[in-house]
């Protein structure tokens, strides 16, 4: 075997331990979902479906209201943060590739700093920047922003697009760079306004980037612990709700 079929199989096999060990312990918890015991874990005591429809002894997945209510505010925080994200991330990559000013160099560091800032931290520091706000407001009798910047549904949205925006305009602006600009001149040549560019033009292109930058923003959010901790409410989603 020479050195460059050596490889091949040494990378065959690398990838191949890679998924086992990634997929093999949901193949186990899938297993022990159906297993009639009182605890996650082998001997395998036989099969059940108490884990799902169970309502006495064990309450199942579809019969815990709790558990639905979380995941239904996790869906619904996924949708909101991930469209909003991808707003926000496609106008700034449009803003940072074809902007000639001096100082966007300092927007697109801002923008993607909290990408370096653990979590936790950020989610501190927003609760604490919106607790002021909030004092502030309440000293001066308006009220109508409590609910949206006390912990809760929507202070959860704002910590998570304050990072997930982040993501989105890296996924774009990646494609972006690929773009090719004649096109766009082509266009504006024949009359095109910049709108018409944009819609038949621009984001049919990124229409792949787009697509991934949705749905990595949807499970960024749906998976989200460590931002949000402390700023939910009432109402956890999901991670939150498993946690506690």
């Amino acid at each position: 075997m020479n050195f460059s079929n050596r490889f091949i199989f040494l990378m065959y096999l690398y990838v191949i331990l890679f998924f086992f060990f990634l997929l093999t312990p949901l193949v186990v918890i899938s297993i022990l979902a159906f297993n009639d015991a009182s605890y996650i874990g082998f001997p395998f005591k036989g099969f059940t479906l108490d884990w799902f429809f169970g309502d006495e002894k064990r309450v199942g997945v579809f019969n815990n209201e709790e558990l639905l209510n979380s995941i239904y505010i996790s869906f619904k925080t996924g949708i909101i943060v991930s469209l909003v994200s991808l707003f926000i991330g496609l106008f700034s990559s449009l803003y940072f590739e074809k902007s000639n000013s001096k100082i966007k160099n300092f927007f697109y560091y801002f923008g993607i700093s909290p990408l370096i800032i653990p979590g936790v931290i950020l989610g501190i520091a927003i609760l604490t920047y919106t607790s002021e706000i909030v004092m502030f407001l309440n000293n001066k009798e308006i009220f109508a922003f409590d609910d949206y910047l006390s912990p809760g549904f929507w202070l959860v949205v704002i910590g998570q697009i304050s990072f997930i925006s982040s993501y989105s305009m890296l996924i774009i602006m990646a494609q972006l760079k690929k773009f090719d600009p004649t096109l766009e001149e082509a266009a504006l040549s024949l009359k095109a306004t910049k709108f018409e560019v944009l819609r038949y033009i621009i984001i049919p292109f990124l229409k792949p980037s787009l697509i991934k930058a949705f749905f990595a923003g949807f499970l960024l959010s749906f998976s989200n612990f460590n931002t949000i901790v402390f700023l939910v409410g009432s109402d956890p989603t999901l991670p939150i709700y498993l946690f506690s």
